[in-house]
């Protein structure tokens, strides 16, 4: 069947896939800033990216069924910092940081910190769940074979997730605040989220936004 007589929910299915492998696979840091033309974010060190709080925007919807099988959307996270961390279980860098990740997500919740993962390019769930089983991942991950999830929730001009793994943090107000395009370590993944800790529930309001 031709391209130009093929049903259009294929073509659809076919142009996601397609996107969906354009993530660069299993990168370490891939020195990239993107996310599309009139952005407002700055690259510190170690190649986090961060948007000022006036600045920032929502990702569209991050919803979905999990690797248990249960039904999550982010947007339920809200009045949370919330970290979101894309990796799939056939990727040697996720496997580098998942012990941090473990670890972190259990120390950080008691201060308002939840964790999600958005598992991508593992078509069937054994081994993805068989992966935080061996890591001790004990917090929700969104099942994305194909990057749909991914794909559709972050719009063009906001740090999108750009490499597997990478790590996207969302402040109080469900608004995306930072960014990391590698495997992070302990302290970098304390790092990145420490400054959304931090901002007193008031900042957004004084903000002006």
């Amino acid at each position: 069947m031709s391209l130009s007589r093929a049903p259009r929910g294929l073509l659809l299915t076919a142009g996601a896939m397609v996107a969906a492998l354009a993530l660069t696979a299993c990168g370490g840091d891939t020195g990239k800033s993107g996310g599309g033309g009139g952005t407002n974010f700055v690259t510190g060190a170690g190649g986090i990216d961060t948007v000022a709080l006036g600045d920032r925007t929502a990702p569209r919807s991050l919803a979905g069924e999990t690797l248990d099988g249960e039904k999550l959307d982010v947007a339920d996270l809200k009045g949370k910092v919330v970290v979101l961390n894309v990796w799939g279980s056939w990727c040697a860098p996720c496997r580098a940081e998942a012990p941090h990740f473990a670890k972190v997500s259990k120390e950080l919740k008691p201060k308002g910190v939840e964790f999600v993962g958005i598992n991508t390019r593992d078509p069937k769930k054994a081994k993805a769940v068989a992966f935080e089983e061996d890591y001790g991942i004990t917090y929700p991950s969104l099942h994305d074979p194909i990057g749909k999830i991914v794909l559709n929730g972050f719009p063009k001009g906001t740090l999108m997730p750009q490499a597997i793994p990478s790590t996207v943090v969302l402040d109080r107000e469900g608004k995306i605040a930072a960014r990391s395009l590698k495997a992070l370590t302990e302290k970098e993944l304390r790092d990145l989220v420490q400054p959304l800790i931090d901002e007193k529930p008031g900042d957004a309001k004084a903000s002006g936004k």
